[in-house]
């Protein structure tokens, strides 16, 4: 998309601003725009060798580069020491993506046809994968906080939150080969697409994928340098930042494809580009900070917040019930993102407290 190329302009501003020690706000700003076509970059790149591999490696390297963007920046706030940053931004890109992005999609869609329909099967399997997720978030909160004197530095909460990281990882890679190999014909579009060449040679591809993803991990560390004073000058909550501001930053490109995707009466490629990313955010982001920070002096739990775990038990609820009869409609990508907003303006308006 040309409207990229543009934004690339952002990441030599926002570079220049952080030498000359420009005001935070400015170098949070300039970071987070310069991120955007920085994640559509690197995106674009992965189709592109995905094209040389054939459909099941593709489909694999589009699922692990999927959400390297949100992995990227969670890594350099988890080794700055981030961590409630991290784990709301997680939960934000959950959120967003069940809420926002498939919102919008059914939404614009909708207005553009009447009802657009996609596979209940593969819905009805992210909806399944999603359900486990949360259910993996909520049981350790409940036992953990059912204990008198058990706290999250506690060894056996850390311990506890590597090996739910490790059955997650394990069933992700599982429901990869479903969708993959076993069952990939479940999700497939219902209308065959034709199946466009490569546009750029694979080493191209990959100097671009290696230079995107060296640009992004830079910018990310400005950008979580600057976050504490962006609060204080802002007065913004932490958790408004991570849950809504980063989120959206972090899967613009993506983002735009799946409504893009859903005006062309493609809603099943639209809907795995949404669901599909907040459940590997889930599955598989979120167990690996988990691993990474175990390496660091600050330890990322699975004990999440009371508020982040009803954000998220919300979404995957209402989402659920939306996609669960295989079809949808303007009123329903309307209520998505009224749940959404909502969402938004509590976060906003009352800083959440862990």
């Amino acid at each position: 998309m040309r409207w990229q190329w543009v934004m690339l302009a952002f990441v030599p501003v926002s570079i220049l601003l952080n030498v000359f020690h420009a005001p935070p706000v400015w170098v949070f700003l300039t970071a987070c725009l310069a991120i955007v076509p920085l994640a559509g970059a690197m995106g674009a790149a992965t189709e592109e060798l995905a094209k040389y591999r054939g459909q099941a490696i593709g489909g694999l390297m589009n699922a692990t580069f999927g959400n390297a963007t949100e992995l990227i920046i969670a890594i350099v706030a988890v080794i700055n020491g981030e961590v409630d940053v991290v784990r709301a931004s997680l939960i934000g890109s959950i959120v967003g993506n069940l809420l926002l992005v498939l919102g919008l999609s059914a939404l614009l869609g909708g207005l553009k046809f009447k009802e657009q329909k996609f596979s209940k099967d593969a819905a009805g399997t992210h909806s399944s994968m999603m359900t486990i997720a949360v259910i993996s978030l909520l049981v350790p909160a409940i036992f953990v906080r059912s204990v008198p004197h058990l706290h999250e530095a506690d060894i056996r909460v850390q311990n506890l939150s590597l090996c739910v990281a490790g059955v997650l990882i394990a069933l992700y890679i599982g429901g990869l080969v479903f969708a993959l190999w076993t069952h990939q014909s479940a999700f497939m579009p219902q209308e065959e697409e034709e199946h466009e060449p490569p546009t750029l040679k694979q080493s191209t591809a990959i100097w671009i994928l290696l230079a995107s993803t060296v640009a992004i991990a830079f910018e990310s560390e400005m950008l979580v340098h600057s976050i504490t004073p962006v609060v204080h000058a802002l007065h913004m909550s932490k958790f408004f930042l991570g849950i809504i501001v980063i989120p959206i930053i972090g899967n613009a490109a993506e983002h735009s494809t799946a409504i893009v995707t859903a005006m062309k009466n493609k809603m099943d490629i639209s809907l795995n580009i949404a669901v599909s990313s907040a459940t590997q955010i889930a599955m598989f982001v979120a167990p690996v900070i988990i691993f990474v920070s175990a390496a660091t002096a600050f330890h990322v739990s699975i004990l999440f917040s009371n508020v982040e775990l009803i954000t998220v038990v919300v979404a995957v609820v209402i989402a659920g019930q939306v996609t669960r009869d295989g079809k949808t409609n303007w009123l329903e990508g309307a209520q998505l993102l009224a749940v959404y907003i909502i969402i938004a303006l509590a976060f906003f308006f009352i800083p959440a407290s862990s």
